[in-house]
């Protein structure tokens, strides 16, 4: 990447490998590590002291906060927001005298989701579309889109709207987001949005 191509801003702290492909607009702060081949779309904010290892894709928009790891196997979908300190896994069965590269499961994460701080996704369970990963969960399954999940290990305690709101069902399986008026329905344990 030379420098006349560069379109993107790094702190002088920062590392960025061979082989990268980082978009317009993106910012990445002090001390963090962007390893060999990783594709960041345009727009993203990778905050300080962030690890993101090799072949890891971002989408356009998504917002990493200080000191996340994201390890080989991960994408992420426009729009995505991860947490201060949360982290993601990559193998199932780690062992340090044991050599398991090129046994990482992936995980995807949907777009718009938000994984909160202190939250760990166990490797090989996608996160669905504007699903909301509360701080500190352990995520151990695959989460459906709009899913509000906390704990640990993680458990669905309710539904969420695309800004960030919790959606209250009525008996008609209807529910309505208090700040964009966007109107959701839950049918057969499926939150779909209305098209207007």
């Amino acid at each position: 990447m030379s420098s006349d191509q560069k379109e993107f801003y790094a702190h002088e702290t920062a590392v960025i490998d061979e082989g990268c492909e980082i978009g317009k607009g993106t910012k990445i702060w002090h001390f963090s590590h962007i390893m060999a081949k990783c594709k960041i779309g345009e727009n993203c904010n990778i905050g300080q002291n962030v690890v993101i290892s090799p072949e890891v894709v971002l989408g356009k928009n998504v917002k990493v906060q200080n000191n996340v790891s994201i390890y080989t196997g991960v994408t992420c979908d426009d729009d995505v927001f991860l947490g201060p300190s949360m982290v993601f896994t990559n193998v199932i069965n780690p062992r340090s005298a044991v050599n398991r590269r090129g046994q990482y499961s992936k995980t995807h994460v949907g777009k718009g989701a938000s994984i909160g701080a202190n939250a760990t996704i166990v490797c090989g369970h996608d996160i669905g579309e504007f699903a909301f990963i509360g701080a500190g969960a352990v995520v151990t399954k695959t989460i459906p889109a709009y899913a509000l999940v906390v704990g640990n290990p993680s458990r669905q305690i309710g539904w969420m709207s695309e800004y960030g709101h919790k959606l209250v069902f009525d008996k008609e399986g209807k529910a309505i987001c208090p700040e964009s008026g966007e109107v959701y329905y839950l049918k057969e344990g499926r939150v779909l949005k209305s098209n207007p």
